[in-house]
């Protein structure tokens, strides 16, 4: 571990809260059409167009999704893009019947996967007090904490390919076991979910399903 500690500590925190002032003076909020692209108006797609999505447009939004905040910087969260044919007849192994055609067509499928030893970095993640105690020998609350910690990052990753003009379709119809024995064998990962990427083919949509009104589900204490 290497954390910063007097002036160079306080000089950090002073920058940190700096820029967050800032960004708030220069931005304060997202207009409606933001608002719109990244989740109002945004769709879970099933058709795609053939147009590729470059390395670098993958790269930028794992870029944004780390950036994302978890559980004392644990960043559990692994990530497998599927591109070739071969990997996308792996992962077609795993999938229900009705989703073979959605994944295939995808020019991207993410298998976002969760590291169950993430703690073992945590002296890179965190490192101004050693938390791995915390896990060391409990792989119940190891697990726990990995998996309910990479399906926020999932979700980060899922608004980030949206803010940056691309579609999304996240898939749960599939057979963990399988993914994991195809992708992650021997190793210490698991997939929490699947999400296909790309540009999408918007005829195949139908009308937007309702949700439920704030007084419905939210309530004060």
């Amino acid at each position: 571990m290497n954390a910063l500690t007097g002036h160079e500590l306080d000089l950090a925190r002073a920058q940190a809260q700096a820029a967050v002032r800032q960004l708030r003076q220069s931005i304060g909020a997202l207009d409606d059409k933001s608002l719109d692209l990244i989740l109002r108006e945004a769709r879970s797609h099933y058709a795609w167009t053939d147009q590729p999505v470059p390395r670098e447009m993958l790269e930028l939004i794992y870029e944004i999704t780390a950036t994302g905040p978890t559980s004392m910087n644990s960043c559990p969260a692994r990530f497998v893009f599927v591109t070739s044919q071969a990997g996308k007849a792996r992962v077609a192994k795993s999938l229900k019947p009705k989703n073979v055609e959605k994944m295939m067509a995808a020019p991207v499928t993410a298998i976002i996967a969760y590291d169950t030893e993430f703690w073992r970095e945590l002296p890179f993640l965190f490192p101004h007090e050693d938390r791995r105690p915390h896990f060391d020998g409990k792989p119940d609350h190891a697990e726990e904490t990995a998996f309910r910690n990479s399906t926020l990052q999932g979700a980060y990753f899922m608004i980030a390919a949206r803010a940056l003009g691309l579609d999304v379709g996240a898939m749960s119809g599939f057979s963990n076991a399988i993914i994991d024995d195809e992708f992650f064998s021997g190793t210490t990962l698991k997939s929490n979910f699947l999400c296909n990427l790309g540009y999408a083919d918007e005829t195949a949509l139908f009308h937007k399903l309702p949700r439920f009104a704030f007084d419905k589900v939210c309530d004060f204490a």
